[in-house]
């Protein structure tokens, strides 16, 4: 059965450890944790900060579904606009990926200290001066480095794929995670990339059975190719019904996460409504 998740990166006017609260008194039985400014950026996220998490964490008897390492920004002062998912893994500067994977390293230990099965991931994008081959010459010796500290953690490394990435949709992803052929590597699966990317949603599903991490939820207006605006459940084209009945089918008994971090200025309402809309699947 999917348990429904919500992310903390619609929440980041909170403190992370008012923030898994607010979740939890909405109902659901996870919270992904958001791994970067201002919740959990590592090179700033001491114990205090866990032993607080820890505490909201024992209160609320919320679980952690994920830890969500899509971005690091938390690294510039002022981000230049093409640097949403730098440093990468990817990124050509040795220094930077270098930063990169021990960054994915910490968030890794977070989720082995939280019990979190999975961490997500993305590529980010082929920069100029760093071709499509290269870059992908990165992402794998990163991944490799990456899973061997993250097996015998037992913690699983999600891809999340997403339109202009260097691993931009299902095939890229599947075609990665044969290449790579470690069990501990699969797909954080975001239905409205997939959508917006222009497959058909169950399809992505069913393709990516059994090497799903996790699942990010978002409608998206104009169902697939449609604009890539996290909305709430309702308020886009998406069918939550074909999506619940594909994972029902394939057996996916993981957590299904709410990431809507366009309503940072009212997440209490955004978390209230998505499980209203989607508690009936």
């Amino acid at each position: 059965m999917v348990e429904l998740a919500f992310s903390t990166n619609a929440y980041t006017e909170y403190a992370l450890p008012e923030a898994v609260r607010r979740i939890a008194d909405r109902g659901y039985e996870g919270v992904e944790l958001l791994g970067d400014d201002p919740h959990a950026y590592f090179p700033a996220f001491d114990h205090e900060r866990e032993r607080a998490l820890s505490e909201a964490l024992d209160e609320t008897g919320i679980s952690v579904s994920n830890i969500n390492a899509n971005t690091a920004m938390g690294y510039y002062d002022d981000a230049p606009p093409s640097a949403f998912f730098e440093p990468s893994i990817i990124t050509a500067d040795d220094g930077d990926r270098t930063w990169r994977i021990a960054y994915t390293k910490r968030a890794i230990d977070l989720a082995a200290a939280v019990g979190a099965p999975a961490v997500c991931l993305a590529t980010g994008r082929p920069l100029p001066g760093n071709p499509p081959e290269r870059a992908r010459e990165y992402l794998l010796d990163s991944l490799h480095e990456i899973l061997d500290y993250a097996e015998p953690r037992e913690v699983e490394v999600g891809i999340e794929f997403e339109p202009e990435l260097l691993v931009e949709c299902t095939t890229d992803v599947l075609e990665l995670i044969d290449e790579i052929g470690r069990d501990s590597l699969g797909v954080n699966l975001d239905i409205g990339h997939a959508a917006v990317y222009g497959e058909d949603v169950a399809e992505a599903i069913y393709r990516s059975a059994g090497r799903i991490t996790g699942i990010h939820l978002e409608d998206i207006e104009g169902g697939r190719r449609g604009k890539h605006y996290h909305r709430i459940p309702g308020e886009g084209d998406l069918d939550f019904r074909t999506v619940f009945d594909s994972l029902d089918d394939i057996g996916y008994e993981g957590f299904a996460t709410l990431e809507l971090y366009t309503y940072s200025d009212d997440p209490d309402h955004a978390a209230t409504r998505a499980y209203e809309v989607l508690a009936q699947y």
